[in-house]
């Protein structure tokens, strides 16, 4: 069905969430209609946060708020469904969107085969009723089904629609873009080449698929690297955990705008830790590239800023390769931990790939690798 159809049926004139793949159709209409609107639309920083903003939408308005989200963001919800939002507390109703990554029967990528096997069950558990749309669902069949979801919304109950792949399409086109000048694969690669043979520990999304890819180019084993593909926002204090325990080796992280701003505070406990041997690199493009390209609030943030407040003795922001190229240098000789913060560009090759190895493969390797440091 159309996107534009979903929305006249659900009736709201609130929606807030994290973009994913699955629902870009919504996403790219939410645009079209609204933009970043904060009355009406705002993509915030993890699905936990959108719960709590919608939530204050209805403790203002008394009207009923959308969440849209990728499964994989559930985990980031619990907690305010169940302590927020479930009616043995404050019974406050709203209405989620979910794209079905890895629903069984269905090819997709490692990190989604589980939580696609658990997203209707641990709805279920949450207290979310459900309605799935496939491609078949007709307009008349989700029209009679959010009938049903009033009633239960009218006594602070909370419901989703689940969408499958290819289920939801617009017409509605929009280009997402800034003004910066580097290609994301060209930092990774002046990344890579810096670090040699260090470690690194790589975010979700397109930056581990190209850096596989710019290791298989150079000829390189992937034992060098922890391809975070799954657990967003998580992949610098993954870096952090193996820096504290491996003092005498240099570690890097690739982490994106994004990851950084779902779980912001792993940067202040870095700051504090302060492992000498980390360097904790953010490629800023300023958008959710690897699902489609819609702006983060990344373009206000001031990471250097935020870093330094943190605790970090050394923060930098380049916007050139020649910039980067001497800040990485530094970065390899010195004894401190640091943050490099990258200015890019939203595009990444049509033809880019995905990891080839399995992701068990890529965590026995690498700690083969860790091992021998």
């Amino acid at each position: 069905m159309k996107a534009e159809d979903l929305i006249q049926i659900i009736g709201a004139d609130f929606y807030t969430g994290v973009p994913d793949s699955q629902l870009k159709a919504l996403c790219d209409y939410l645009m079209v209609k609204y933009g970043i609107d904060e009355q009406h639309h705002i993509i915030a920083a993890n699905e936990g946060n959108c719960v709590a903003l919608a939530a204050g939408y209805y403790l203002a308005t008394g009207k009923i708020p959308v969440v849209y989200m990728q499964n994989s963001g559930e985990g980031n919800i619990i907690n305010p469904v169940v302590s927020l939002l479930n009616d043995k507390v404050y019974a406050i109703p709203m209405v989620f969107i979910i794209g079905w990554r890895g629903e069984p029967g269905i090819h997709d990528e490692p990190q989604h085969i589980y939580q696609g096997e658990i997203t209707l069950k641990l709805l279920e558990d949450l207290g979310i009723s459900v309605f799935v749309i496939r491609k078949e669902t007709t307009y008349i069949e989700v029209e009679e089904q959010m009938q049903i979801f009033r009633k239960k919304l009218s006594v602070g109950k909370n419901v989703a629609f689940v969408i499958c792949k290819g289920a939801i399409f617009t017409d509605a086109k929009t280009l997402y873009g800034n003004h910066n000048k580097i290609l994301r694969e060209d930092a990774i690669r002046y990344v890579a080449k810096n670090a040699d043979k260090d470690p690194i520990v790589s975010t979700t999304g397109k930056i581990s698929r190209e850096l596989f890819e710019i290791r298989t180019v150079n000829g390189q084993g992937h034992q060098f690297d922890f391809l975070t593909v799954g657990s967003m926002g998580h992949s610098s204090s993954i870096a952090l955990g193996i820096a504290l325990n491996k003092p005498n080796t240099k570690i890097w992280c690739i982490d994106g705008d994004g990851a950084v701003l779902m779980h912001m505070g792993a940067m202040a406990v870095i700051g504090a830790a302060a492992p000498m041997n980390l360097v904790h690199v953010i490629i800023n493009n300023e958008a959710h590239e690897t699902v489609g390209g819609m702006p983060t609030v990344a373009s206000t943030v001031k990471f250097t800023k935020l870093a330094e407040a943190c605790g970090y003795p050394y923060a930098v922001c380049v916007d050139t390769l020649e910039d980067l190229d001497y800040e990485l240098t530094k970065a390899k000789k010195c004894q401190q931990l640091r943050l490099i913060e990258v200015k890019c560009s939203v595009e990444s090759r049509s033809n880019l790939g995905r990891p080839t190895t399995l992701a068990i493969e890529n965590k026995e390797n690498f700690m083969k690798y860790l091992k021998m440091l």
